[in-house]
């Protein structure tokens, strides 16, 4: 069964790979016979490569406004079904609303380009406004590539804005249809997916409504430890076959972290690394951090940390080097692990750094108290 999944999740990424990669293919054409029409005689080369580096950069910016319009269009649409702003990020720029305040902060998630987390109005008999609010981003990709299109054949005759309307119309039909149609990369449903079967599945609504609920108190400086007890029910194996649901045990093991019961939250993190399940391979990896972490503050054994510590699970802890449970292991691995006091305080000013900006303050003070255990282990 392993091999089997492991097909499908590499068949699923070179499809995706091949859309992009002909979206490239095709844009990169449509700048090259724009250079054509605008090239003279008189064009030197390196005029040529600065206008050629002009238009990378130009489709560059698409590609970024093109997800702003993504995002804005959940943005949008929640609000329309009754959902409330809660944080809307591009990159690693991220705005959330806290004390009635819109802030700015930074957070960077590897393999998101942006998210739009709104607070859920309350379900009624079983029921949440669904459809709208995740199909909001595929809908505005369709209407801005219209208008786009529109653009187009407007400022046909000019230099320079024709094919940056054209490109800008491709891109936005392609990211409506990447993330309209209902798809499942691997452990990971799209938008489209998301859509069709939460309408279906009464564990995935619900289980959606309690995360989206989490983003949302964090937000406003709730703990993990402090939220209802009921909504960290671990799911059961059928529950475990779906991403929607699946992601609840994960929430169940960091607030077993965040009330310091590391056993327990061992045993049940060891058992969702170890099987069978729709679980993401960023909550794998965030897993296998903390149980790192664990490991480093109770017996601290170096072939278990090894074993641990694998190629892949310290390229992604790199990839997320300012996460703050990331820098906590990494911090606890420098200090327990290492014996490197140096190298631990660095990492700790790093800590300290990121938590001016980082977006969910009661998280960052959790981690700040998982840091503080730690350094006790060597005082």
């Amino acid at each position: 069964m392993a091999k089997k999944k492991k097909r499908k999740i590499s068949w699923q990424g070179a499809l995706m790979f091949l859309v992009f990669l002909v979206l490239g293919g095709v844009c990169g054409v449509m700048i090259a016979q724009h250079m054509d029409t605008i090239a003279g005689p008189d064009t030197s080369p390196g005029q040529t490569l600065f206008y050629f580096a002009g238009m990378i950069l130009v489709l560059y910016l698409l590609l970024v406004l093109q997800i702003v319009i993504h995002e804005g269009g959940h943005l949008v649409f929640g609000l329309l079904s009754g959902y409330r702003f809660s944080s809307f990020r591009v990159a690693s720029f991220m705005w959330i609303r806290q004390d009635g305040k819109l802030r700015f902060r930074r957070l960077s998630l590897a393999g998101t380009g942006g998210q739009c987390l709104m607070d859920p109005p309350d379900m009624v008999d079983g029921k949440l406004p669904v459809v709208l609010y995740n199909l909001g981003g595929s809908i505005l990709n369709l209407l801005s590539a219209s208008l786009g299109i529109l653009l187009w054949r407007l400022t046909q005759g000019m230099a320079f804005w024709p094919v940056v309307f054209l490109m800008f119309s491709l891109i936005g039909v392609i990211y409506a249809l990447v993330n309209g149609i209902p798809l499942r990369l691997g452990a990971v449903d799209n938008d489209g997916h998301n859509a069709l079967a939460l309408g279906k599945d009464p564990a995935a609504l619900r289980s959606f409504w309690i995360q989206m609920k989490m983003a949302a108190m964090q937000a406003q400086g709730v703990r993990l430890r402090d939220m209802p007890e009921e909504w960290f029910e671990a799911p059961d194996e059928e529950g475990m076959k779906n991403s929607l649901v699946a992601v609840l045990a994960v929430f169940r093991c960091n607030r077993l972290m965040d009330e310091h019961r590391f056993q327990a939250a061992r045993e049940e993190m060891a058992k969702l690394i170890s099987g069978k399940n729709a679980l993401m391979g960023i909550y794998h990896n965030l897993l296998t951090c903390d149980l790192i972490y664990c490991e480093l503050l109770f017996e601290n054994r170096p072939d278990r940390l090894e074993r641990m510590l694998t190629k892949g699970q310290r390229k992604f802890m790199k990839s997320m080097k300012k996460y703050p449970s990331v820098l906590r292991t990494q911090y606890a691995y420098a200090l327990l692990g290492e014996g490197d006091r140096a190298k631990a305080e660095k990492l700790e000013g790093l800590f300290r750094k990121v938590g001016k900006s980082y977006p969910y303050p009661v998280e960052w003070e959790g981690e700040r108290e998982l840091m503080d255990l730690a350094k006790a282990r060597v005082e």
